[in-house]
């Protein structure tokens, strides 16, 4: 459910009306409720990049896809059709999922939902925007190998549980509001953190300046190497048995 005085321009700032007089909202018609699904093959590739691109809604990501991709797409505006697009180069495959540019705000009876899978043994690099609304990554069954996310305003939880199987190097980005890893202890875990003019904190692990650790790091044989950075919200570190 989206608040109507959140207005997003064509490059994806929020501008928080009517505090912010620095877009014009032109409402859109709220149709039909429409459920979607898609899967995509993974057509050989052993490396693949995922790109997913949210402007305004909930988006959950996990493991257990046999495919590459897997997902399912619940909206009521017929402009937020998400595009999804993969080619492979060789062995390397290129997948993005982006929700079309937004330039309008929306009614409170607005809705836009995915559910997606990704497969597990594929090697992949992940990179995630979001913009409005809530977001829940459950990621530790993956092969990932490189993370970027960036959040916009809402709520968001990245689940990094699991058992690791090589070095993860991880870019968190907070926006507006709070952000909260779940991380494991049976790995090494290293975080630095930016504070900017949000706030870090950490439960079950070790700070040091701005670095934070595991008792695990540095005895483990894999680490998952992080580096966060709080916007205007909170981005809190739970380590967990």
């Amino acid at each position: 459910m989206m608040n109507k005085r959140l207005c997003l321009n064509k490059k994806g700032f929020v501008f928080l009306a009517p505090f912010l007089f620095l877009a014009t909202c032109i409402p859109e018609q709220v149709g039909e409720t429409r459920i979607e699904s898609e899967a995509v093959e993974l057509k050989g590739a052993e490396k693949v990049r995922v790109e997913l691109k949210i402007g305004v809604g909930e988006l959950r990501v996990s493991g257990g896809a046999k495919k590459l991709l897997e997902g399912d797409f619940i909206y009521n505006i017929p402009s937020w059709k998400p595009q999804v697009n993969y080619e492979v180069s060789g062995k390397e495959g290129r997948l993005s999922v982006r929700q079309p540019d937004i330039s309008r705000s929306e009614g409170s009876r607005t809705r836009n939902e995915w559910n997606l899978t990704l497969n597990d043994k594929v090697l992949m690099d992940l990179r995630v925007k979001s913009g409005v609304g809530k977001s829940n990554f459950e990621l530790g069954s993956l092969n990932l190998a490189n993370l970027d996310v960036q959040t916009g305003v809402g709520e968001t939880t990245l689940e990094l549980l699991g058992d690791w199987k090589q070095d993860l190097q991880a870019n968190i980005k907070g926006g507006i509001g709070q952000v909260t890893l779940r991380l494991p202890a049976n790995v090494g875990v290293h975080v630095e953190s930016d504070k900017g003019i949000g706030s870090v904190q950490a439960r079950g692990l070790k700070k040091e300046g701005n670095t934070y650790t595991n008792d695990a790091f540095g005895k483990a044989t894999v680490t998952l190497n992080i580096h966060v950075q709080a916007g205007i919200g909170e981005i809190r570190l739970e380590l967990v048995d």
